[in-house]
């Protein structure tokens, strides 16, 4: 049987009531340290003060204008309880991953556009994230991520060939084999079989999930272990339903609810559907998944959204779906926090699901 540590066997088995208070809880500020031991919160004056997966940052946002210890990395649930259906289990997303403050534009062009993200696909991955939302377009006779509109990329919203980020994806699954990712496409591609190509490639084919095995009707997804075993241990959704019978991608629709991106899916109190999603509360699609960011992104004030208003969506999430707790979580810059951000809300989005615990770090 499942368990907690002996420190939060109290809190084991949370019900519903007592779950959702789990994300008001806040961390306490210590005195000062140095040398790598610094913990959440503790003072600091430069990365190598902070302990493992931890870096030195501050939130002007919130007031926190002195520096202290962020938490920059993910707890992996699958590393501590292992084979649960996929779909028992939590995982950080990006939103446009790809959109990257500081990316280089095209010779002579300069950018204009939103950026959602501050760090590398490969970085963002090594850091605990599972899953890339990625804007796919046909651009210069080519494949390429953009951060556009009107359905069609332009030299001042282009980032690069999708390949390139497609072959980091490759590379981290081939770095790591018991790791699963999860691409979702918001697909402007019309070349015929634009995507097949993609990702064959990018040599990420031999990953693929087969869509003939996800569930359709509310059933458990495979194992992880089963998931890893077979070598599926990549899944692609796409927003356009024709490709999952020409091209064999996934429609996310089918497999997965979700609430409204951008500012509706902020407010306090509030978690509607998207429309193109079943409401939140249908059982006949076994994932969830949330969005949590503004329209407009601005990097100042994803620490302030990353604090308490995050944990209180989920939960307002999580009783709009019918106490169905998410399995995804986009966000834009996700290292941003006052402390524990959004790596923190996913350990304890796991905790219940995972073994009853109020944290996945107390699971044993």
């Amino acid at each position: 049987m499942l368990a907690c540590s002996a420190e939060h066997r109290s809190v084991c088995r949370v019900s519903a009531i007592a779950f959702l208070s789990l994300f008001t809880l806040f961390f306490t500020t210590s005195t000062a340290c140095s040398n790598g031991n610094c913990q959440v919160l503790e003072a600091c004056s430069a990365a190598t003060d902070c302990g493992t997966g931890l870096y030195c940052g501050n939130c002007p946002a919130l007031g926190k204008t002195q520096p202290f210890c962020v938490r920059g990395q993910t707890t992996i649930p699958t590393s501590i309880i292992n084979g649960l259906p996929f779909n028992k289990y939590t995982w950080v997303v990006t939103h446009n991953s790809f959109s990257i403050v500081d990316a280089p534009p095209l010779a002579g062009v300069q950018r204009l556009t939103f950026y959602n993200q501050e760090d590398t696909v490969t970085n963002q991955l090594r850091n605990g994230v599972r899953g890339l939302m990625l804007d796919m377009y046909d651009f210069d006779n080519d494949i390429w991520l953009c951060h556009s509109f009107r359905g069609q990329c332009f030299n001042f919203t282009a980032f690069q060939p999708a390949i390139n980020t497609l072959k980091e994806v490759e590379a981290f699954l081939n770095d790591n084999p018991t790791e699963i990712v999860t691409i979702i496409i918001e697909d402007y591609v019309h070349t015929p079989k634009g995507l097949t190509k993609l990702f064959t490639n990018a040599g990420l084919d031999k990953y693929w999930f087969p869509v003939s095995k996800m569930p359709t009707k509310g059933e458990d997804w495979p194992t992880v272990t089963q998931m890893v075993q077979d070598n599926h241990r990549l899944l692609v959704f796409t927003s356009v339903a024709t490709k999952e019978a020409e091209e064999g991608v996934a429609y996310q629709w089918r497999y997965m609810v979700e609430n409204e991106a951008g500012d509706p899916g902020v407010v306090k109190g509030s978690c509607p559907n998207r429309k193109e999603s079943k409401r939140l509360n249908s059982r006949s699609a076994s994932l969830f998944f949330q969005n949590y960011f503004p329209t407009y992104p601005v990097q100042s004030e994803a620490c302030k959204e990353h604090s308490n208003p995050l944990a209180e969506m989920v939960g307002t999430c999580y009783k709009a779906a019918g106490n169905l707790m998410p399995n995804f979580v986009a966000v834009n810059f996700y290292m941003r926090s006052d402390g524990g951000g959004v790596f923190d809300v996913v350990d304890r989005m796991n905790g219940p699901t995972v073994c009853g615990c109020s944290t996945v770090t107390a699971c044993q």
